[in-house]
């Protein structure tokens, strides 16, 4: 019998190639996106059900867990990484920036666990996997609403874990400077690796091998993983 798994912002970067690697282990996927289709044409014809949901919309992310739930009666794991990532400027400027940051990172991961909870006790060995980011332990103060959004997912995931045991497993990875944007530029870059002990930008295989580690380890809940090269300790 396949497993079955979420993705929250399948359709690019780390969404994307972990939903490709859960396909070719025989995986069936539930690939979410918000407005953009890019990569998730590709998730559907490799097999996976693209599903969309604007995650500022309370609505929207009820009807998303409707239609999972009528869908299947299990989920093995739910990965919630969907994120917006804006600055000071952009939360003080724009007038919906704040709250997305919040609904995103904190009111769609709440509802989406709570909602496929059943689900995910269906399963022989249910988990989640909250994407947090390493600035959640210390705050970046150019992000400030982004690092405490983050912080509250990574709050959650221990409270969930507590509370969903022992039929369900709750665990974190906090991703450092895996794969750089396309606007950072290479003075950026530099500062960056320079400020990483490993020196390295990681790529997105150690997070796919992180998902597959806590998936295969039975006996980890409430953890958070630091996948960053060692930056979480010069921050």
């Amino acid at each position: 019998m396949k497993k079955t798994a979420l993705i929250t912002g399948a359709g690019r970067r780390f969404g994307f190639e972990l939903a490709k690697a859960l396909l070719a282990e025989g995986y069936q996927l539930f690939a979410h996106y918000n407005s953009s289709r890019d990569g998730i044409d590709e998730l559907e014809s490799l097999g996976a059900k693209g599903i969309q949901a604007d995650f500022t919309d309370t609505a929207s992310i009820k009807a998303m867990i409707k239609t999972i739930s009528n869908a299947t009666n299990s989920i093995e794991l739910l990965v919630n990484n969907a994120s917006c990532f804006f600055d000071n400027d952009t939360v003080d400027n724009h007038e919906n920036a704040l709250a997305a940051v919040f609904q995103v990172h904190g009111m769609a991961p709440y509802l989406l666990i709570s909602g496929l909870q059943q689900q995910l006790s269906h399963s022989e060995n249910g988990l989640v996997i909250n994407i947090t980011d390493i600035y959640a332990d210390r705050p970046s103060t150019d992000y400030i609403a982004y690092c405490a959004a983050k912080a509250a997912l990574a709050n959650m995931t221990q409270s969930f874990a507590k509370t969903l045991a022992p039929s369900v497993r709750v665990n974190a990875i906090q991703p450092g400077p895996i794969l750089f944007l396309p606007e950072h530029d290479k003075e950026h870059r530099l500062k960056v690796l320079d400020e990483t002990p490993l020196r390295v930008e990681g790529g997105l295989e150690p997070m796919i091998e992180t998902v597959r580690f806590l998936r295969d380890n039975p006996f980890i809940t409430g953890e958070s993983i630091k996948v960053d090269g060692g930056r979480g300790l010069m921050i």
